[in-house]
């Protein structure tokens, strides 16, 4: 090996300066075709997934470090126990209407990310004790210093996504700032052997003015995107370290050696495709409490993601976005994508479901058929639609 260290330093000088470029489109959201039963697009290979804002997905319970006093039973939303189930096993049956026919048989969701969910144990009632329960899921969850007890969770099938890691990703939170959700990573391997690292954030509401709490939005982008740039760093070294030790084989096996002297162009110019091709597969999805035009979706696409769910269109044509504020359909739900998962795309579209829609007695048309309405229960769902991603690997 006494050839290696200086063959490491060739080989990095040497692939510095190899820079991914690809000048094909990436696909953007309704593009593509939806799976069908009669196999348009790629059924067999077919993986789903989908983000969702469950509203207040509380249990019954006090926990005497969180403000959760409202979703108690004496609480403001009398928040009972036969509430509770009725509850959970409406999200249950929300994400099983995502799921699609894959091989002549019904697949259910690969990955699902769900936001507003309080803790471990209405994630574990929904994965094991409701009507989701025969979908197998395994789930990660945040334990986050948010006031409220709130948290995200990815819930995954262990029959087409193997874990291989996770962590939470704190956000310090700015001055006069409450603490907010951690940021969830996951990162799995497909059952076609593709290595995914998804994020789900929800960030700061809009509570107070958007302009007032812009910041706070601006501040969990930015905590984001720093982790992407982290992760794209260490997946680059390693892949770049990986390439150094083969490249140093060789010659040390004397396949590179000749007359004494290093012939290294031709085998450095061999790896730089394969530098270049170590771009990670990133998806990063969940709450944003943003819209397309404002400044964190902005930053969080300038660090080279693509917002797959803008102008996403609805499966049924009744929604123009995932929520509705007087009167007026938006966006804050979001999937971005990295470059590196453009081939990979079949479709993206928003879940409008009929029994997810009710009458906007204030405004007209349709919204999304909320849970409460002030403090009226309607035994329903969510004020936020699911957004639905189908890729094929």
């Amino acid at each position: 090996m006494k050839h290696f260290f200086p063959l490491v330093m060739i080989f990095f000088f040497a692939t510095s300066f190899v820079v991914a470029k690809d000048s094909t489109p990436f696909p953007r959201a309704g593009e593509g075709k939806r799976p069908t039963a009669e196999g348009e697009g790629d059924v067999a290979s077919l993986f789903t997934l989908v983000e969702l804002n469950c509203e207040n997905l509380f249990d019954c319970q006090h926990d005497s470090l969180k403000q959760d006093e409202a979703f108690l039973p004496q609480g403001m939303y009398q928040w009972n126990y036969g509430r509770y189930w009725n509850k959970v096993n409406n999200i249950g049956r929300e994400i099983l209407a995502c799921g699609e026919q894959k091989d002549g048989s019904f697949a259910i969701p690969d990955l699902v990310a769900l936001c507003e969910v309080e803790n471990d144990t209405v994630v574990r009632d929904l994965t094991q004790r409701s009507i989701l329960r025969n979908a197998k899921y395994e789930y990660v969850i945040t334990h986050s210093p948010d006031e409220r007890g709130i948290d995200v969770a990815l819930l995954y099938s262990p029959f087409t996504f193997a874990l291989i890691d996770t962590c939470s990703i704190r956000v310090t939170p700015l001055k006069d700032m409450r603490p907010t959700r951690d940021i969830l990573y996951v990162k799995g391997r497909t059952a076609g052997g593709d290595t995914l690292h998804v994020f789900v954030v929800h960030a700061p509401s809009r509570s107070g003015g958007e302009y007032e709490t812009r910041a706070n939005r601006l501040v969990v982008a930015h905590r984001l995107t720093e982790s992407i740039d982290s992760l794209r760093a260490s997946e680059r070294c390693a892949a770049e370290t990986a390439k150094a030790f083969k490249v140093a084989k060789v010659f040390e096996s004397g396949a590179a050696i000749g007359g004494g002297a290093v012939k290294a162009g031709p085998m450095i110019a061999g790896t730089e495709s394969m530098i270049a091709g170590t771009e990670p597969k990133i998806i990063v999805l969940g709450d944003f409490n943003d819209y397309n035009s404002d400044a964190s979706v902005g930053y969080i696409e300038s660090c080279g993601l693509i917002d797959i769910s803008e102008n996403a269109p609805s499966r049924f044509g009744q929604a123009k976005g995932t929520y509705k504020f007087h009167g007026e359909w938006g966006s804050l739900d979001h999937i971005f994508l990295s470059p590196s998962l453009k081939d990979n795309v079949l479709h993206c579209e928003i879940a409008d479901f009929p029994f997810l829609l009710c009458q906007d007695n204030s405004y007209g048309g349709l919204q999304p058929n909320r849970n409460f309405q002030g403090i009226k229960w309607h035994n329903a769902f969510s004020d936020h639609l699911p957004l639905i991603l189908h890729l094929h690997f």
